[in-house]
């Protein structure tokens, strides 16, 4: 998150709205404040069951939040103006925050979102399979659809291949994925909102169910909204999936280090 929180300063980002949980907000306020608090502006709100859920009976064993789009929902007090959308614990490299910026400060409006593509092979684990929501696009770039395959490894011939209901499948290497980085016009809101009461009413019983981003970006397309822009990047994604992934991921960072790209101390 530090490395995230940087690039965004770096490329032009404001405002940094996270979504967390209330029972943990003085702790990680009191780390967060301390690094970032004077180089940026910084808002907290809170993801909670009965946030925008507008009285819905909430099973009483339920534990699991809502999931990534509902998050996104708690954060609308806090959010007026273009914005983009990242998971806290991966690291998407300079270029995509470039390329995010560059969108939502001149192509970003109510029928244009976009989606940060990575190259499959970029976000491959040597020590596992993934899942990954591997994009459809069109001659044009944009998103026609987003599959969440799962179980996706290279083989020993060296393909990346996924595995669904006992088969193997051969996907290229340069397929764009969707590693959640998201760019939004706040209308977008409004929409979650809605998705949000169907979500509620069809599975909310569920106690394992989750209402996640990709949702909204499919209702979107589906329902001709308007268009969500592929927007390719170089950088390389770095996340722990296993945790003997920790070492490669650790040894990459000390080479963009050595390369001068971020500095020893980030704050």
């Amino acid at each position: 998150m530090d490395y995230s929180i940087y690039d965004a300063i770096q490329c032009g980002f404001k405002k940094i709205v996270f979504v967390i949980r209330k029972d943990f907000a003085t702790e990680f306020k009191n780390i967060f404040e301390q690094k970032w608090g004077k180089k940026i502006e910084t808002e907290y709100v809170y993801q909670e069951m009965a946030s925008f859920a507008d009285g819905y009976p909430i099973p009483a064993e339920r534990a699991k939040p809502w999931g990534t789009a509902h998050a996104v929902l708690c954060a609308k007090p806090s959010v007026q103006d273009p914005f983009a959308v990242i998971n806290a614990d991966d690291f998407y490299g300079r270029d995509a925050f470039e390329k995010a910026i560059h969108f939502l400060n001149g192509s970003c409006n109510e029928t244009t979102y976009s989606i940060i593509g990575y190259d499959l092979s970029k976000t491959l684990s040597e020590n596992g399979t993934v899942s990954r929501g591997v994009c459809e696009v069109d001659k044009q770039d944009n998103l026609v659809s987003i599959h969440e395959r799962t179980k996706i490894y290279r083989n020993e011939e060296g393909h990346i291949t996924y595995e669904e209901d006992g088969k193997n499948y051969q996907v290229p290497d340069t397929s764009k994925v969707s590693m959640n980085f998201w760019c939004f016009d706040p209308s977008v809101f409004t929409f979650i909102e809605k998705i949000f009461k169907e979500f509620l009413k069809t599975s909310g019983h569920e106690l394992k169910s989750e209402f996640f981003i990709p949702i909204i970006g499919d209702r979107f397309i589906h329902e001709d909204r308007g268009r969500i822009k592929i927007i390719p990047t170089d950088s390389t994604w770095f996340g722990v999936t296993y945790k003997e992934d920790a070492p490669e991921v650790q040894k990459s960072l000390n080479e963009l280090i050595e390369a001068g790209i971020y500095p020893k101390k980030l704050f």
